[in-house]
């Protein structure tokens, strides 16, 4: 049975049980039912065995112990019945977790695949494999499938989700591009410089299968209590059978003493609160994670894409002289009408959303990665880099990502840009905080300046900047156990390997790459970062509720044992009251889904 699926050991020993109902009560044969219920519990009984024994020698412990004896005894003392009850429990328990993990699964099909998969080679050979020296075309919109050397075209680069920096890279013949970046406006020949295998998308990828192959340690809220209440069951146990010296006695306390609400209850509860995150956007994959993140005392967020919306828009227009705003905007707009560049649209958003018309544009040329010159109203605009508009003007020169106008020659101002703050990232912060992630961080691959600005607009105290992928693991391996669990929160391919070394990965799904959404552990299907709080909130509200679930459980259990001590219990009887245990356990851990949104 150990290769077979929980649900299907789950419907096997149903089946099981009911050959043995119609075997006893239909033909008449108890001994024959007898003898197929104590091999299917003796099997049950011994692959749970195993399995306990590989989580021992793992270092954690689990609630199998109680199950696996009170199987065992109430087999040995012929109360198979009880036997199966409890079996039919155990089996129901597990699959119910495997059917919240595959739940959870399903919801993420909707997500975009940002990996590289496709090259379009100039020089092909014949092998599946892209050699290195070969020529690639990576053609307009593109994503570079491998890292190369321009050695015709250029271009600018969207590499965000590789370096957390929000404004386009400018790249030449010469430039090296990495394997994960997005290519503008033109088309551009590369010469491989590295295998696919070697590329820094696969070194990403790489860091996250390190990550994940040393995951930290946890223990869960079932396994807590399950110590202390296996110790005193078996001593009860014990103690009625050295007084009666009666061995059904051993199995009539063990029976009701059976861990189902911890084994019911708390998945229960962990499936009723996913299903609630669920009704909030919020995919959460496991249980497990619910139970981290109630606990979690440090917040980790990237910035581009994560803090800010990952996209520049129009921050400031700097006329010169006695140009007006509107006079500097229309012209810049006017001249980037038609291009497609992720600047120029931003620029005509802006133009529109303060009813700036455009005039006709006539004579246009374009030099990629410098610039626009075009006739408007019979003058020459040139719109663009600083150093091809206005290169005589130092005064020109802005820290910020702009752009610079120019007309017959005259420098006519700048327009900057800038990648603006998540309206709902502050009040995240401050509803983290009041939740008891006291412990926030910021772990950026952009510049220090910008971070720090960013951060101290939205509450979050401590800034790590200019920090590679391996950097951010760094980062988080460094933070003591006293603030852990930690969770990591981003968006790009870069993130993905951070998020598989925090204690729970919560990825920005709705805009962010695939490669960060499948490594993470909880996936925001929304483009809101106060679904962050509103999952801690969550997961917060379940534990609680399952730990009600599991002392409830626990407490009706104790009395049960007591009372079955005494012997007015029988086996059979106390497999039943089991179930009572078990429903009023389960309907409490089901209010974990219905606490209001």
């Amino acid at each position: 049975m150990q290769r077979l699926s929980n649900k299907q050991k789950l419907w096997l020993t149903i089946i099981i049980a009911g050959i043995a109902l119609i075997l006893q009560y239909g033909f008449h044969y108890p001994l024959l039912a007898q003898i197929i219920v104590t091999i299917a519990g003796a099997i049950v009984a011994l692959t749970m065995l195993v399995g306990m024994v590989k989580t021992l020698r793992s270092g954690k412990y689990g609630v199998d112990l109680l199950a696996i004896l009170a199987v065992v005894a109430t087999l040995a003392v012929g109360e198979y019945w009880a036997a199966m009850v409890i079996l039919v429990m155990l089996t129901g328990g597990d699959a119910l977790e495997d059917y919240a993990a595959k739940k959870a699964n399903t919801e993420l099909k909707a997500l975009l695949d940002n990996s590289p998969r496709f090259a379009h080679v100039v020089t092909p050979d014949g092998s599946k494999d892209v050699p290195v020296g070969a020529k690639i075309i990576v053609k307009p919109g593109e994503l570079v499938p491998i890292d190369g050397l321009i050695i015709k075209g250029t271009g600018e680069f969207d590499e965000s989700s590789l370096t957390g920096e929000a404004r386009p890279v400018a790249k030449t013949v010469g430039d090296t591009v990495m394997s994960g970046s997005i290519n503008g406006d033109e088309a551009i020949t590369l010469t491989v410089t590295k295998l696919a295998k070697d590329s820094q998308y696969q070194q990403l990828v790489k860091l996250v299968q390190e990550a994940e192959q040393t995951p930290a340690h946890f223990v869960r809220l079932a396994d807590r209590y399950a110590v202390p209440f296996t110790v005193a069951a078996i001593l009860v146990s014990l103690l009625a059978w050295w007084l009666s010296k009666d061995p059904r006695r051993f199995a009539e306390v063990l029976v009701v003493a059976s861990p189902c609400p911890l084994i019911l209850a708390a998945p229960v509860a962990m499936v009723s609160g996913m299903s609630r995150a669920s009704r909030n956007g919020i995919v959460v994959k496991t249980g497990s994670v619910l139970e981290k993140l109630a606990g979690a005392r440090t917040g980790a967020f990237d910035k581009t894409g994560t803090i800010t919306n990952g996209h520049l828009t129009v921050a400031q227009i700097l006329p010169a002289g006695t140009i007006t705003k509107e006079r500097l905007l229309h012209l810049a707009a006017s001249a980037e009408q038609d291009s497609s560049h992720i600047l120029a649209r931003s620029l005509l958003a802006y133009a529109s959303q303060h009813n700036i018309s455009l005039a006709a544009v006539s004579g246009l040329t374009e030099e990629t990665g410098k610039g626009i010159t075009a006739m408007i109203e019979d003058h020459q605009v040139k719109v663009g880099k600083r150093q091809f508009v206005a290169p005589q003007n130092q005064q020109a020169a802005l820290d910020t990502t702009a752009i610079y106008v120019s007309v017959d020659g005259t420098y006519y101002g700048a327009i900057a840009f800038t990648d603006h703050v998540r309206p709902e990232a502050a009040q995240t912060m401050t509803k983290l905080k009041a939740a008891g992630v006291t412990n926030l961080i910021m772990l950026t691959g952009d510049q220090r300046a910008i971070a720090q600005q960013v951060a101290k607009a939205v509450g979050i105290p401590t800034v790590k900047a200019d920090l590679l992928p391996q950097d951010k693991i760094a980062a988080l391996q460094s933070i003591p156990q006293s603030e852990h669990p930690v969770f990591m929160v981003g968006d790009g391919v870069n993130d993905a390997p951070s998020l598989a070394t925090a204690d729970v990965g919560i990825a920005m799904g709705a805009h962010g790459s695939t490669a960060a959404s499948e490594t993470a552990d909880v996936v925001i299907l929304k483009d809101d970062l106060a679904k962050v709080a509103k999952a801690v909130t969550i997961s917060q509200d379940t534990l609680r509720i399952a730990k009600q679930a599991v002392l409830i459980g626990i407490a009706i259990c104790t009395v049960l044992m007591l009372i079955a001590s005494t012997g007015v219990i029988p086996a059979f009887v106390g497999a039943m009251l089991q179930e009572v245990i078990d429903t009023v356990s389960i309907l409490w851990a089901l209010k974990a889904r219905q606490l209001h949104n």
